[in-house]
């Protein structure tokens, strides 16, 4: 009988890097000057940012008027996006704390960049509550404390209070295991830094030595907030969905929001994960770190979320049908041939079908399908948010008070300003920080050893031997 051999491992660092390699490799976006490519980017996010400004000054100054709301119609653009923002918050912590429990080593190409994306998104995503408050000044109220409005408290029982304190729980936890994972990393650009660059990032590394004892008390940690970021996952997007789902609305009214949602976020925010880091890949030539076998492994989580997304599509129309609720059943046939069927199709095709292709090992290591498909997935992300928010709200139980909702150019502008406020914060991380976690990755190298050598090297001779066939 023939022994069994173990399938050979794609390396997750090719190039053959030494540590100092690796050290140069990741810190050189830091140090160097900005590229002309950086530099445009940066240039069309600021203007992005100011019309953010605008629009919302604008939108404080004249009031929510200057949006379209009407009288069924009081969710429109302001809360898609904003369920669209939290949705995209929810893969870094997935990639970083769930994976990190798990031991799960492909992480470590992306799990910044992740992280960041996370704590960016929410941010963006808190803008929102804020502007379609009317009166952004007094968000002070929907916070619980002793005040001296005598027995006037905020309603325990809303689930948009428990949005406050899931996303602010969800924020807390995140910038904590985000900045804590970064610790030894600008420790390694202080070293390497001079002048008032090196006070700089003195201050911000908390004294960082590579002791031992540094590096148990990060890595208890690490897992600690790992630990308790894990159920956040689960809980904030879950929170999210009880906004609809307590509701007595046809279509909204669903005990299968909760996971449903949960996955649609985890199925959006790992779309924007891959759509920023083919960017930065290429941009910032960290091709040898964020690798082919990364972004497969991406795109198997997206081949997953997608199908689970799609299913839940189909029982809402299944239990729909079989409720015998007719109106439950109109619901659904409003949104799929009402005024509104150009977005129920585009939510289908881009969630629902799209991700099919990777069932395919050739287009889940295509890098041009991959971003394309990235692209379609958050688009089609932000239509199933529009098909529930919108369609729902623009016909309820009376024809007569039925309406069509229409975004004006100052809710138009909010949104694409969103995506300006995003990538700016996004840009200026990348020259601040590393945006691979080097300690990490090295951290692979040390503890695979000589079998990860040895199996990095087989694994070449493969390709090289494919490549002459």
């Amino acid at each position: 009988m023939g022994s069994i051999t173990s399938p050979i491992r794609e390396p997750l660092v090719t190039g053959n890097k030494t540590y100092h390699q690796i050290t140069e490799d990741i810190c050189a976006p830091t140090e160097r000057a900005p590229s002309l490519s950086w530099t445009i980017a940066f240039t069309i996010a600021n203007v992005l940012l100011g019309v953010f400004t605008f629009t919302s000054v604008w939108t404080v100054y004249f009031g929510i008027g200057t949006w379209d709301l009407n009288r069924t119609v009081g969710w429109g653009w302001d809360i898609t996006n904003f369920v669209w923002w939290i949705g995209i918050g929810h893969a870094g912590t997935l990639i970083s704390a769930i994976l990190l429990l798990f031991r799960q080593k492909w992480r470590t190409g992306v799990n910044r960049a992740a992280e960041a994306m996370t704590i960016f998104a929410v941010a963006v995503a808190g803008q929102f509550p804020l502007i379609h408050m009317g009166r952004a000044w007094l968000a002070f109220f929907i916070f619980p404390y002793p005040n001296t409005r005598g027995p006037l408290w905020v309603n325990f029982n809303s689930p948009l209070l428990w949005d406050v304190f899931a996303i602010s729980t969800y924020a807390t936890v995140s910038i904590l295991f985000w900045y804590v994972g970064l610790i030894p990393d600008l420790a390694t650009v202080r070293d390497r830094a001079s002048g008032f660059r090196k006070k700089i990032y003195s201050f911000v590394s908390f004294g960082w030595t590579g002791s031992a004892k540094h590096w148990q008390r990060w890595e208890s940690l690490s897992l600690v907030l790992a630990g308790l970021a894990t159920p956040l996952v689960l809980s904030v997007h879950t929170i999210v969905s009880f906004d609809f789902a307590t509701s007595v609305i046809p279509g909204w009214h669903t005990t299968i929001f909760p996971p449903y949602f949960v996955a649609g976020a985890i199925f959006s925010g790992f779309a924007m994960v891959l759509t920023l880091m083919i960017i930065t890949r290429h941009v910032l030539n960290l091709k040898d770190y964020i690798t082919i076998a990364h972004i497969e492994s991406m795109n198997k989580v997206i081949l997953l979320t997608g199908t689970m997304v799609g299913i839940a599509y189909l029982t809402e129309m299944f239990v729909a049908w079989y409720s015998g609720y007719i109106y439950e059943q109109f619901a659904f046939y409003n949104r799929a041939l009402g005024p509104y069927w150009f977005a129920y199709f585009a939510m289908m095709a881009c969630n629902l079908i799209s991700p099919q292709i990777f069932w395919w090992k050739k287009m889940r290591r295509n890098i041009y399908v991959t971003f394309i498909i990235s692209i379609f997935v958050n688009i089609g992300m932000w239509y199933e948010r529009f098909v529930i928010i919108a369609t729902t709200l623009a016909r309820d139980f009376l024809p007569s008070s039925w309406s069509l909702y229409t975004p004006t150019w100052v809710e138009v502008g909010i949104f694409v300003g969103s995506l300006g406020m995003f990538f700016t914060l996004f840009l200026v991380f990348v020259r601040v920080a590393p945006v691979v976690a080097i300690a990490e990755i090295k951290h692979i190298l040390k503890t695979s050893g000589d079998q990860y050598l040895e199996e990095k090297k087989e694994y070449v001779k493969k390709q090289q031997f494919t490549e002459k066939e």
